[in-house]
């Protein structure tokens, strides 16, 4: 029987990716300059202020304010309007020292028995439903906001936008489990003020069904035949959004970490990535969950696979790991005996997956919006400056849980 299926994102400009994003900022300097940082940072923002606070082990201070001015800035909040700008906002910083009772947990002595950082479970997912093992949904969902910054940022063909947006895609799947078409899209965008609203619900409508929704299937022309004339189009439906941003609404870390990973499809464990240095396993483990499961659908283990980890805090063997393939599975092995195989070709041990995906890099601000899954491994070269002068260039590799370097190794495993 066929049936609907919906995601969501948020734009760089969303209260709760603001925070993500200062909170992210912050792990890459402390580990530009001192990659063993322990560092858990949460933010707050609201009209007008900015409240840091968190725990830090690490040997480098860093001025925190101006990092923060620096993120808020190249999001686009430059103007006094917004109730919230990078210049004039006031941050306040209650960043303290790590608990040694929690440190005692991680480091050792023997850096390969680095415990977990704490307890819990973290899921990783992928589906081959779309070239980058994503499901379809929140994949759409990404790339019109994405698509909507670039225009904003553009300032020609569209002029009014502001930072602040949602998007929401809903996907006809059919009764083999195929998405068919897109049956509704909604798009909420924050705006300049108009001087009558019903011309201005009109003119955003009309642009961003005839202007960006053209430039999304032009980009991405494996998707134009999901496009029809039936879809229902949401365009600011509550009317009027000028207000927005943290002026509109408070934005905490943490907060979005479905949109962080798979809109909905697979599971999670409920543990925030962003402000958590690798010791974490929230972070780590769900990033080595992802590759596991993206390297076994790539290989041809399955059609789509859920990856589950599991940790005591201080312990560095997992207390479990978990497969389940939803029935798609092309090899002879039990859901529990893939596990089995899996336990062997991957070492979830934290310094492992440390080192295997060089999690102690400063790669994290790219993680913090739209989406830490599914995105383009790729080499890049990153300054960062300490406040006492230094400068720090750093050629690091962003997304490395995205890479298909394990394929051979688990064709080889499963006689693929």
């Amino acid at each position: 029987m066929s049936y609907l299926f919906t995601s969501e994102s948020v734009s760089e400009g969303h209260p709760d990716k603001i925070a993500d994003q200062i909170s992210d900022a912050l792990i890459d300097n402390f580990l530009a300059f001192d990659a063993e940082s322990k560092v858990a940072c949460e933010t707050l923002v609201t009209t007008g202020q900015v409240i840091l606070a968190g725990e830090v082990k690490s040997q480098t201070y860093l001025d925190v304010q101006q990092i923060a001015r620096d993120v808020i800035r190249k999001i686009g909040y430059t103007k006094s309007e917004y109730m919230f700008e990078a210049n004039s906002c006031g941050i306040l910083s209650a960043i303290h020292e790590q608990s040694q009772d929690i440190n005692q947990g991680v480091d050792r002595s023997s850096k390969e028995e680095q415990g977990a950082g704490d307890q819990g479970m973290m899921f990783g997912y992928a589906t081959n439903e779309t070239e980058d093992y994503m499901p379809l949904a929140l994949d759409l969902s990404h790339k019109l906001l994405q698509e909507l910054a670039a225009l904003r940022r553009e300032n020609d063909v569209i002029t009014y936008l502001r930072p602040d947006a949602k998007s929401q895609v809903t996907l006809e799947y059919n009764d083999n489990n195929k998405p068919v078409r897109i049956d509704a899209i909604v798009i909420s965008t924050q705006h300049d003020d108009f001087d009558e609203e019903a011309v201005m619900l009109a003119k955003i409508k009309k642009d961003l069904v005839e202007i960006l929704i053209p430039r999304i299937i032009r980009n991405n022309p494996q998707y134009a035949h999901l496009f029809n004339d039936k879809i229902e189009y949401h365009i600011n439906p509550t009317g009027k959004f000028v207000i927005g941003g943290p002026h509109g609404d408070t934005g905490l870390t943490g907060r979005k970490i479905i949109v962080d990973t798979y809109g909905g499809k697979g599971a999670h464990g409920g543990g925030a990535f962003s402000g958590k240095d690798p010791s974490k396993v929230d972070r780590s483990a769900a990033y080595a969950t992802r590759h596991i499961a993206k390297n076994l659908v790539a290989a041809g283990v399955a059609e789509e696979i859920l990856v589950q980890v599991s940790y005591a805090i201080g312990v560095a063997k997992p207390m479990g790991i978990y497969i389940n393939t939803y029935g798609t599975s092309k090899v002879s092995q039990t859901d529990g005996e893939i596990a089995k195989i899996v336990e062997g070709l991957f070492d979830m041990r934290p310094y492992f997956i440390e080192q295997r995906l060089k999690l102690r890099n400063p790669i994290y601000s790219e993680t913090a919006a739209y989406g830490h899954m599914g995105r383009k491994s790729e080499t890049v070269t990153k300054t960062f400056k300490s406040p006492n002068g230094e400068e720090k260039t750093v050629t690091v590799e962003l997304f490395t849980w995205e890479k298909l370097d394990f394929v051979d190794q688990v064709k080889a495993a499963f006689s693929l």
